[in-house]
């Protein structure tokens, strides 16, 4: 396997996707998070905002990227 290959390949492989997906998957992690960072921004200004903003972000995507992955392996296996 081609170096080139292993970098953009094996990983995304090793959880069960191909690069598209795993891209896909990966933007939508970013926006998620770029949006609960600039919550935290705003809370870290006004306390009374967005108080559980970033920790319903944070469960919402390992739920997304952990849980639903472990169903999902375990229908190959």
């Amino acid at each position: 396997m081609s170096s080139l290959s292993k970098a953009f390949l094996d990983h995304p492989r090793s959880v069960g996707e191909g690069y598209w997906a795993h891209q896909r998957m990966a933007f939508g992690f970013a926006g998620a998070l770029f949006v609960a960072g600039l919550a935290c921004v705003v809370h870290a200004l006004v306390p009374t905002l967005f108080e559980r903003a970033a920790s319903r972000a944070v469960t919402r995507l390992h739920d997304r990227m952990v849980v639903n992955r472990r169903r999902g392996r375990s229908s190959f296996g």
